[in-house]
């Protein structure tokens, strides 16, 4: 019977050590991180996602066209210079007329032009005064403004995703190393279990539970191992040309501090990129509304040509007297009458202007609300970490008094799986409220432009 049971005692030991071997061959397949590979931070990172995502670059691009339309409208309201050079032949009709002298050139036959041969050289100045020139120079400034301030809302969007995926990478792999170390202490329960077995002080049944336990922690660690690949790649998309390069998250020291709530609310009024593109579009509107009521004014044209428009290409005729001349010209264009049209532009105008200010509204509400929850958010993030923190040592206690008393025998299987799972579950909810912490300070910052 004696060899019998230790027979039994030597199978269990065997069927309870191939788990631990898997799970120790699972451990290894962990790609380890290159010594070459680089560290990257977090302003590192967001360097390098401007560099490579496509919607900030088409934000960049819209801005730095609106700059140019700019001053394109603004070098509208400067007088034009081009030098006119033309050469106009006209059939002419054979005849002289009359009074002519002998050896003049016969009339044009087209009644519109002034000879046979004519020559137009000329440089033209031109120049148009009116106000609709001076709006849509105003109208292009409240453009490259709202393009400003879109370019910012796409950069705080941009580095919103950055710094999710770098922290959530980052705790991710913060908690494979939970995982590895769940794992590590179901392997040696199953140890102690097996050893307790065999001196005939607890039943087989204690090594069944604690090798279902092994076996879960397995797969935990399998699934935290995909989730931090996953992660990995979710980030290397924005910043490697190939997302599969190998590189490591920088951690940081400690949370930074909750700045005071004052100083947010005055930053966030001034810095806002929403609120400032909502103010711009609706400058923008208010300026359309201008423009659209300046069709009713008048418009000055002024243009000055100087140099020739004669039948030969020369400063003197054949009769010696000179080509070169001067003309100038003003226009004044008073409008009387469009069918309403004018009317009607300045009715759209008004409406999409009256749009414009309950967007704005709108988006002052939000700022207010957004306030208010990113800074509670923050603020009771902040005040659990130090609670995570002592949740995690209690649960690590406990653990060590409960597997101490286990092996005394004075408590049961159950309690030491208990404050395993306790223990598992206090450090990834750590982790988390890290992650939550980062990510509802990194919100506050973007709503008021200190990140």
């Amino acid at each position: 019977m004696r060899i019998r049971a230790v027979e039994t005692a030597l199978i269990c030991i065997c069927l309870a050590s191939a788990p631990a071997t898997a799970s120790a061959q699972q451990v290894q397949t962990v790609p380890p991180a290159s010594s070459s590979a680089p560290t990257i931070t977090l302003d590192e990172a967001i360097s390098r996602a401007k560099a490579n995502e496509p919607g900030f670059a088409a934000a960049v691009a819209a801005s730095g066209v609106s700059k140019l339309d700019r001053s394109i409208a603004r070098s509208a309201l400067l007088p034009s210079v081009t030098y006119h050079n033309q050469y106009l032949y006209t059939q002419g009709t054979g005849t002289l007329t009359a009074g002519s002298t002998p050896g003049t050139p016969a009339s044009p036959r087209f009644i519109a032009n002034n000879a046979v041969h004519e020559y137009t050289s000329q440089g033209v100045v031109s120049e148009t005064i009116g106000v609709q020139q001076f709006v849509a120079a105003s109208q292009a400034s409240a453009a490259a403004a709202l393009a400003a301030a879109n370019l910012e809302i796409a950069r705080r969007g941009l580095v919103s995703t950055v710094v999710g995926l770098f922290y959530s990478s980052l705790a991710a792999e913060n908690k494979v190393t939970v995982a590895k170390r769940a794992a590590a202490e179901a392997d040696s329960f199953v140890t102690l279990t097996q050893q307790r077995e065999s001196a005939r002080e607890s039943a087989h049944a204690d090594v069944v539970k604690a090798q279902l336990q092994q076996q879960q922690r397995n797969r935990d660690l399998a699934d935290a191992i995909v989730l931090a690949q996953k992660a990995r790649l979710d980030l290397g998309v924005l910043l490697f040309p190939d997302p599969r390069s190998p590189y490591t998250v920088a951690t940081d020291p400690a949370p930074p501090a909750l700045p005071a709530r004052s100083d947010v609310e005055a930053a966030a009024a001034h810095h806002n990129p929403e609120l400032q593109s909502a103010l711009a579009s609706l400058h923008q509107s208010d300026l359309a509304v201008t423009a659209a009521r300046s069709a009713y004014l008048p418009d000055l044209a002024l243009n000055y040509s100087y140099g020739i428009d004669a039948a030969q290409f020369a400063a003197k005729n054949p009769e010696g007297i000179r080509n070169l001349g001067y003309s100038a010209s003003a226009t004044f264009d008073i409008p009387v009458w469009d069918w309403f049209s004018t009317q009607h532009k300045v009715k759209q105008s008004e409406i999409m202007r009256d749009a414009a200010r309950v967007a704005l509204t709108s988006t002052q509400r939000q700022l207010i609300a957004q306030l208010d929850e990113f800074y509670s958010e923050a603020a009771t993030a902040r005040d659990q970490l130090e609670s995570l923190d002592l949740s995690v040592k209690t649960a690590a206690e406990s653990l060590r008094l409960t597997r101490l008393r286990y092996t005394a025998g004075e408590s049961s299987v159950l309690e030491v799986v208990d404050a395993e799972n306790s223990l598992a579950t206090a450090e990834l909810a750590r982790e988390d409220g890290l992650t939550r912490y980062h990510m509802a300070l990194a919100n506050l910052q973007l709503l008021t432009g200190t990140i």
